[in-house]
């Protein structure tokens, strides 16, 4: 039973199998197909993209080159329409021209037509008249009586006598003519023997002045020899107790009377020494000075041969005179070795104490201690003067002109306030009531020594300390040096100016117009890309105005380093703005391209920065810089400036430009143009208006430019200077270590004020 029913159970089984067999290969067949079905689908709409992006791609490229020719296309036009409208502005204005010249004509010719008919009713009156005159005198002949004519005879004395008298007249013509001849000649001779004369009398002139000279260079040496023996003389004075130095010094007054008695002897023969000396011995090489001193280097003269043989023989002299000259000799090495280190220091010691230049400082108040504004010949301002234009020419460095700006300025503040003009008259009057002979003077000079033991005479060794409170009279060495410092101060304030000028003149010539990147044209895209676009433009058309920004903060940070004073550092920025203005507002003039609104937007902007400048460096530095930029910043305001053609005459000159003359804004209103809105400039009405005013003010003004000069001079005296600087205090100021070495120097570490 069980192996039937198991038989009975596959049967069943495989005839279920049998009867389901069918639907799942249907089943299978139909995925199979689907799926080659969707397969070959996806297949062919792949190549179907791929031919479409083939072809796009080839649309796009002739596209392409389609927008490239039109973009040349495009430029061109442009350019032909640029062209167009300054062929039509030039149009305008010789239509304008021709007008105003027929309108001219036809006034003359008005005034001809006038003339004329008033001249043609004169000639008529005139003929009416004559016709009446001559009625009237037909009327009196044929009324009056009638008249027997007399034939005159001729008489032919009278020509001959004319005749005679008319040959006198030419022999007399031909004389005066044959006189002036001679005089002519004589004349002629006279002017040669005059110029000859001339040659001599210049060749005269030249010797004199030689011997002028000869004669000063004995007088320098008298004066030598007067201090050396005026020293000898107060010494000795000092040190005699004894009968041997008083013999001595009566060995020193004949020696002076001697030497006197010779000085009065060389000037009372001039003319020996004409005769004597050439012109290759008088003219010896020679050095000029800037104090008006000369040193000559040539053969010694006979008062110096002279000056060398009574030195000699005073040498030569056994006891304390002796000493006393080396010790004289010793004084003037020590005094030019003083000057040597003073000069070093000058040119070595660049720093500052507390806003003050120590070099300064330092030299005001060795010359101060040495009394040298007091002297009447020295050497050291020259040197000092020497050092400082050597130092300065040929320089470009900022920085080094900047130092010497503020030292020479330093210097020039603390002579103004301590040094003043010696009074002539007294000086006049001493000289008169001072003794006659050189032995008195020297007395006298001892006692006014003697008098004031504080201070001394010489060079160094001096125990008294000068007052600076009240000024001293300076000799004419001194205030030479003072116009020699004030010319240093403004020579290197040009070159500063200049320096800064020459940098910024570089750049401004791309800051008057606007670059082509600066100019937005509509690009497809993004919000966020076009004002990307724009941003990074705007930064690029602004380089070149930082940069200017940059020379300047630059040029203020030397100098506010090197402590210039506040009033030079204002003159220097207020000619350097103004030189701005007048280079972007004569561009401006000169080119119609600059004269656009997005041109007027790009220097406004330029503009902004120079103003955020003036606000940074404040009023102490910037000062009226701002204020210097007038005419640029009226002008880029009336290009900025909508309603154009609503605007008056009136209310252009009286509000907007204030500044401008008629033609500047007659020029900057007829080369204006939009190329942004493309709005109309100045109505017509203003246009003619202002073109009648410029034809009258050309009668009255022939030469009327509307371009601006450029402004070069020295802006500021020392007196203004000294005025507005500040206090300086000498009491704390630290000399350098070459100088506290040295025991001449040691009076700076004293606190004086």
């Amino acid at each position: 039973m069980k192996k039937i029913q198991i038989a009975t159970v596959t049967l069943i089984l495989k005839a279920d199998y049998s009867i389901n067999s069918c639907p799942l290969q249907t089943q299978w067949r139909r995925f199979h197909a689907l799926s080659a079905y969707n397969q070959q689908k996806k297949a062919n709409l792949t190549l179907q993209c791929l031919w479409r992006a083939r072809v796009a791609r080839k649309e796009l490229r002739k596209l392409r080159m389609a927008a490239r020719e039109t973009g040349a296309l495009k430029e061109a036009k442009d350019k032909l329409e640029k062209r167009v409208e300054e062929l039509t502005w030039r149009l305008d204005f010789e239509k304008h021209l021709r007008i105003d010249l027929e309108e001219a004509k036809g006034q003359e010719i008005a005034k001809l037509q006038n003339a004329l008919h008033e001249m043609q009713g004169q000639l008529d009156e005139a003929h009416a008249t004559i016709t009446h005159e001559k009625e009237a005198a037909k009327i009196a002949i044929e009324q009056a009586p009638p008249v027997i004519k007399e034939v005159p005879v001729v008489d032919n004395t009278k020509v001959e006598q004319l005749t005679n008298q008319n040959q006198e007249l030419e022999g007399e013509v031909r004389e005066l003519k044959k006189r002036m001849q001679e005089f002519e000649q004589k004349y002629s001779d006279v002017q040669t023997e005059s110029r000859a004369r001339l040659k001599e009398v210049e060749e005269s002139q030249l010797r004199a002045t030689q011997l002028q000279e000869a004669i000063e260079r004995l007088e320098l040496n008298l004066t030598n020899l007067e201090s050396e023996n005026q020293v000898l003389r107060q010494q000795a004075l000092a040190a005699s107790t004894s009968e041997d130095l008083s013999e001595e010094m009566e060995i020193v007054k004949s020696k002076i009377t001697t030497l006197q008695s010779e000085n009065e002897f060389l000037r009372n023969q001039k003319v020996i020494v004409e005769q004597i000396t050439s012109p290759e011995q008088v003219s010896p090489q020679m050095k000029n000075l800037d104090n008006g001193h000369e040193i000559y280097h040539g053969c010694p003269t006979e008062d110096e041969y002279q000056a060398t043989k009574v030195e000699q023989q005073t040498t030569k002299e056994s006891g304390p005179l002796g000493s006393l000259l080396t010790k004289q000799r010793s004084l003037t090495d020590r005094q030019q070795e003083n000057h040597d280190v003073l000069i070093k220091c000058l040119m070595e010691d660049k720093k500052f104490d507390k806003s003050r230049p120590v070099a300064a400082c330092i030299v005001y108040k060795a010359l101060l201690q040495w009394r040298s504004f007091e002297a009447e010949k020295t050497h050291v301002f020259d040197r000092i003067i020497h050092t400082i234009r050597s130092s300065i020419e040929s320089q470009e460095n900022i920085k080094d002109l900047a130092y010497w700006l503020s030292t020479t300025a330093t210097l020039v503040f603390l002579l103004q306030s301590t040094i003043k003009a010696s009074n002539a008259p007294a000086a006049s009057q001493r000289n008169r009531t001072s003794p006659a002979t050189l032995f008195g003077r020297m007395a006298q000079g001892f006692r006014a020594s003697s008098i004031s033991m504080g201070t001394s005479s010489g060079y160094s060794g001096m125990d008294g300390k000068p007052d600076t409170r009240s000024k001293i009279e300076a000799k004419y060495p001194a205030l030479l040096f003072k116009q020699h410092l004030t010319a240093c101060v403004e020579k290197i304030y040009g070159m500063i100016r200049d320096s800064l000028k020459k940098e910024i003149s570089q750049l401004l010539n791309l800051c008057i117009q606007a670059p082509r990147s600066a100019r937005v044209r509509q690009i497809r895209g993004s919000s966020k890309s076009i004002h990307s676009n724009i941003v990074a433009k705007q930064q690029a058309s602004s380089i070149h105005w930082q940069s200017i920004v940059n020379s300047l903060d630059h040029t203020l940070g030397i100098l506010s380093e090197n402590y210039v004073p506040s009033i030079i550092t204002r003159k220097i920025f207020s000619q350097i703005f103004s030189f701005i203005n007048v280079q972007l507002f004569n561009s401006l003039l000169l080119r119609r391209e600059c004269c656009s609104f997005s041109n007027g937007e790009y220097v406004k902007a330029g503009l902004q920065e120079l103003e955020q400048w003036c606000i940074r460096a404040t009023d102490q530095f910037a000062g009226s810089s701002w204020e210097e930029l007038q005419h640029i910043r009226q002008a880029v305001g009336f290009l900025v400036l909508h309603q154009k053609p609503h605007k008056s005459l009136e209310e252009i000159t009286n509000e907007l430009c204030t500044v401008l003359s008629i033609p500047q804004i007659y020029r900057i209103g007829t080369m204006f143009w939009d190329d942004k809105y493309g709005t109309q400039g100045l109505s017509p009405e203003v246009i003619g208006k202002m073109r009648a005013l410029m034809a009258e003010d050309s009668i009255n003004l022939p030469n009327n430019s509307f371009l601006l000069d450029a402004d070069s001079s020295i802006p500021f005296t020392m007196e203004e200077i000294s005025r507005s600087f500040p206090d300086i205090s000498l009491s704390d100021v630290e000399p350098p270590a070459l100088l506290r070495q040295r025991s001449d120097f040691h009076f700076l570490l004293q606190s004086t004020d």
